[in-house]
Order: structure tokens, then sequence, then C-alpha cells
């Protein structure tokens, strides 16, 4: 990622420029049937993210919000990733950001002791699938997932990725 590109946490202020992200690309990119009501965690990101250890991040191209990543402590040594979303112009391995959102994640996840990490995503997202799969993400049934796990209605593709300890 090139420096001009900074990642920060994101917070309750930081909000309207995530569902101005967000929104457009689930809705009208993707043609994911949801609304803002149906994701109150956009509007209360502080109290939904950060309230049990988990985090939100955004990357920034100078003050525009170009991507977020956000991690939902599930208690258990697990977390879930949630609104992994990078901003069409910017997306691609020469780009990086993608890769960075998700090594950030990764390396917060270490530091918090996280070893099972599942997310849930919709069968027409290809690109995603081969990124996650790209990053060690193994597909799994929603029969598989922990009872811990919120699902989300729209999500009929899962995956889990265990962090092996590092060494």
């Amino acid at each position: 990622m090139k420096n001009k590109f900074s990642i920060r946490q994101l917070d309750n202020n930081d909000s309207q420029q995530v569902i101005n992200l967000i929104l457009p690309i689930q809705q009208q990119e993707f043609g994911v049937p949801i609304s803002i009501e149906d994701q109150p965690d956009l509007i209360d990101i502080d109290s939904y993210y950060y309230k049990h250890g988990g985090s939100f991040w955004g990357v920034f191209d100078d003050h525009i919000l170009v991507g977020t990543i956000a991690l939902l402590a599930l208690g258990h040594h697990a977390a879930a990733i949630r609104k992994m979303f990078v901003r069409k112009e910017y997306r691609g391995k020469e780009k990086g950001i993608a890769q960075a959102l998700f090594d950030h994640l990764i390396a917060y996840c270490r530091e918090q002791g996280i070893r099972d990490i599942y997310l849930g995503t919709i069968d027409h997202m290809h690109a995603a699938h081969r990124f996650y799969e790209r990053n060690g993400f193994e597909e799994t049934g929603a029969s598989a997932l922990p009872s811990y796990f919120p699902r989300m209605a729209v999500d009929n593709v899962f995956y889990h990725l265990n962090l092996a300890p590092s060494i």
C-alpha cells in the first residue's frame, strides 16, 4: 500500500462516511437487498464493535474513506469479520488496500489471542471468495458454524480461518 493511504480505527463520528461507502456497494454494485435499518452496527459502531473487544478500521486516501473492515469479538477466542468493503476504483492486488486491511485485522487478532475467525458472504461475490481463500480461509457449511456466530440473513457462503499461534 502506498504511503498516501492510512489505516485508522473508526468510531461513531465516522458513521456517515462508512454508510456512504458501504451501502452503495451493497445495494447498487452487488444488488444485495439490505438497508441501513438492517445494519444498526453502522450507526452505532462504538457499541457494536468495541464493547466486547472488537474493532473497526478504515483506509483513507487523504481524507476520503476508501475501505473498511470490522472485527466482531465473539468470545471463545473467536471473532467474525464484518464490513470488508473497498471502493471500486481502489480495488486490486496492485493497490493492496484489501490486503493491508486484512493484515491489520490479523495482527490485532494475534495480539488479542483470537484463534478462530469466521465470516459470511454471498455466493456471487467471487472475487471476495478468492481473496479469503488466498489468505487461508476454508469454506465451511452453515451447520459447521459455532452457535455463537451471528449470521446475517443475506449471507449464504461461510468461511473459517484458524490462526495457529505464532512461534
